[in-house]
């Protein structure tokens, strides 16, 4: 979530660092303001480039204010109407800098920034005039880091006390609320030598929630923004005719990409998140329904966690509230699938159909919105064997049937139903743990108030976490702390810059953490340690490495249904900063000498895909690679519900990130359901040389 101008500086002023005076109006009220003319009016959006879109403007009378904002209130400035604007005085400034704290994706780090130029041209100035500290995530910026900041500037003397005060204020603000961005362009130079806030922009991370009681005000009266979760949710308008609902993002980038190459361009993203409750469900459909651009719904679950019955139980109890006025297709597969559709077709609700594939959801709403069906899609190139040899020494892959898992947070309603169905699979499930809980017994599992309790009564060789985002850090250290060689973190919502602490905290410590917001993992016919629907899966030579629980499942689906077992699969988890990567858990690949091929399904954004095919051109056994890249449609800049699949404005695009996987090994599939046929040729090609 991104605040406003004017909110930025409403808390920098409340931290103490100088802001011009300024004050908040309606665009078409009449202009007043407590200090002199000349004034500056500016659009008040969340949005950098406001000055080249005319969205800044300067008043040397009452009148010609008074037009600037009319003119502002009828103008868009990046295609988003103007309805405040914030009137400050026009200052006489000496030199214009740059200032950010960040969280940096790319890097896995936190970042300041100088830059000896500031303002409008920011992105044309030279690379060196800019210098970047790295912060710690847990010590902040040692005293001689803010030092070498202010002296790159090159300014004053004067200002070295100034400056320090300033930072260290910034990083306070930026640390204890675990922001995203705070970036002041221009950082001022008044003619009276003075450092001053010209303009201010503030990202928060939308799972922390503000601890400062002004930041709570401010934000609690800005109005939704696009991208901002409802309910759990991640939403995103775009320009296309067919509206998506989808429970994942990597599902929902799927069909979004599936929708495009058949003509029929998603109107919006959709992604209900892993829970998708009745709530959220409902909150959904009413946002769908109520879209004028959508001329038909594409509803695609795949059930994990979820039960399709459970989503069309929902979806007939709201749409026989109002009835649905355009066509919703439901594809439901997966958990309780056939049960759902059943409850759909016995609803007999118009405009509603039910079908059990993407391809028959496809050609329903190639019908019931008149578009003609493409010519036939381009499927992937059959490649070339590959010829692979075991390695020196083969290790079997470290998580077996022997494991010994620990659940943390077993007694919660999640840890407790995952606790049953791991059991089930034949997961030995050892131990559980939940402070306060300690004594009792849950699914005959004993319970314990700390991991180091259940460490010393058990081998504890895995542990699997269904612990509140508030609480996960904590419970990840923790378990390192006991030394814990696998910590399958299944939470979604911890805050970047906490998972960076746990990060910076547990770096050489030797344990191996899956995730947050993942699926977790399964070597089939041996163990599971996490949520993912078992029923899909059966042993085999594939390794499965995914940034998406249920694009895992689709995959899986089709794999195992065209013979071709998995070895294991892992879901790494879909936010920017995960602890293992998809090249982390590559050795354990690569030693393995069952696995004989691996399946990478990948997002746009990052550069995860091209980290693993790196390792494995150079590794002893380059093992046959097959990619697929989900969200080849997004537009550009756009958090696609995980904050991982964001196509960023100094990322590579899609077409040279798909280049790169191509010089690096991979064989990549232009649609899900040529993995399956890349996977088997592939393994045939490879299989004579596996002794």
């Amino acid at each position: 979530m991104r605040l406003d101008e004017h909110t930025s500086k409403t808390l920098l002023t409340q931290r103490g660092i100088p802001v011009p005076p300024g004050v908040l109006m309606e665009a078409t009220a009449r202009p007043e303001a407590p200090f002199p003319l000349p004034w500056v009016l500016k659009a008040q959006l969340p949005l950098g480039g406001r000055g080249k879109a005319g969205g800044v403007r300067i008043a040397r009378s009452l009148e010609e204010a008074q037009r600037i904002g009319q003119e502002l209130a009828q103008s868009l400035i990046h295609g988003h109407p103007v309805s405040r604007i914030r009137i400050e005085p026009y200052l006489s400034i000496a030199h214009e800098l740059y200032f950010s704290l960040t969280v940096h994706r790319a890097s896995r780090r936190l970042l300041a920034t100088v830059g000896r130029h500031g303002g409008v041209d920011i992105e044309s100035a030279p690379r060196e005039s800019l210098h970047t500290e790295i912060i710690s995530p847990n010590q902040g910026l040692e005293a001689y880091q803010i030092r070498q900041l202010f002296f790159h500037l090159g300014l004053p003397a004067a200002l070295l006390s100034p400056f320090q005060e300033m930072t260290r204020r910034l990083l306070d603000l930026f640390l204890e609320e675990r922001l995203l961005t705070v970036e002041i362009n221009p950082l001022a130079i008044t003619t009276d030598n003075a450092l001053l806030a010209l303009d201010a922009k503030i990202e928060l991370d939308e799972h922390r929630l503000p601890q400062s009681a002004l930041l709570q005000a401010v934000t609690a009266s800005l109005p939704e923004q696009e991208g901002s979760p409802h309910r759990g949710m991640a939403f995103h308008k775009l320009s296309g005719r067919i509206a998506i609902m989808a429970n994942g993002a990597g599902l929902a980038m799927a069909t979004m990409d599936l929708l495009h190459a058949h003509g029929m361009p998603a109107a919006n993203f959709l992604d209900l998140g892993g829970a998708a409750n009745a709530q959220s469900m409902a909150q959904a459909l009413r946002l769908l329904l109520n879209d004028p651009q959508a001329e038909a719904i594409c509803i695609n679950i795949f059930g994990g966690i979820v039960s399709c019955a459970e989503v069309a139980s929902v979806l007939i109890t709201v749409l026989k509230g109002a009835l649905p006025t355009k066509p919703i297709v439901v594809r439901l597969a997966g958990n309780a699938a056939s049960h759902g559709r059943a409850l759909l077709h016995a609803a007999q609700i118009a405009n509603v159909s039910a079908v059990d594939s993407m391809d028959e959801a496809l050609a329903l709403l190639h019908h019931l919105t008149n578009t003609p069906s493409p010519s036939p899609e381009p499927r992937s190139i059959l490649p070339p064997p590959v010829p692979c040899v075991c390695p020196a020494i083969p290790l079997p892959f470290p998580v077996d049937a022997t494991t010994q898992v620990l659940v943390q947070g077993i007694t919660g309603k999640q840890g407790q139903l995952h606790t049953q169905l791991m059991q089930e699979y034949g997961t030995q499930v050892v131990a559980g743990v939940t402070p306060g809980k300690g004594g009792a017994t849950i699914l005959g599992v004993p319970v314990y108030d700390t991991v180091a309790a259940a460490c010393a009564r058990h081998r504890i060789d895995a542990s699997i976490l269904f612990v509140p985002a508030p609480l996960a850090p904590d419970a990840i250290l923790e378990a390192v702390a006991c030394g814990i060689p696998w910590i399958v973190t299944i939470t979604d919502g911890i805050p970047q810059q906490d998972m960076l602490r746990v990060l910076e905290k547990t770096a050489g410590r030797g344990c191996r953490i899956i995730g947050p917001n993942c699926p977790g993992l399964i070597v089939p016919g041996a163990t599971k340690i996490g949520i993912m629907p078992a029923a899909i899966f059966q042993p085999g030579p594939v390794a499965v490495l995914s940034r998406s629980g249920t694009l895992t499942y689709e995959v899986v689906t089709r794999l195992s249904a065209a013979g071709l077992g998995q070895r294991v699969c892992i879901g790494v988890g879909g936010d920017p900063f995960v602890g293992s990567t998809f090249a982390d858990l590559a050795p354990l690949l690569v030693a393995d000498p069952m696995v004989r091929a691996i399946v990478v399904l990948g997002e746009i954004g990052g550069q995860a895909e091209e980290e693993l095919g790196a390792f494995l051109q150079k590794a002893e056994r380059p093992l046959p690679l097959v990619g697929f890249v989900a969200g080849q449609s997004a537009p550009r800049g756009k958090r696609l519900g995980h904050a991982g699949a964001i196509l960023e404005d100094n990322d590579p695009s899609v077409e040279t990130k798909l280049e790169r996987m191509a010089a690096l090994g991979y064989h990549s599939a232009a649609r899900l359901d040529d993995i399956p046929r890349l996977t088997a040729a592939l393994l045939e090609g490879a299989g004579s040389t596996f002794q």
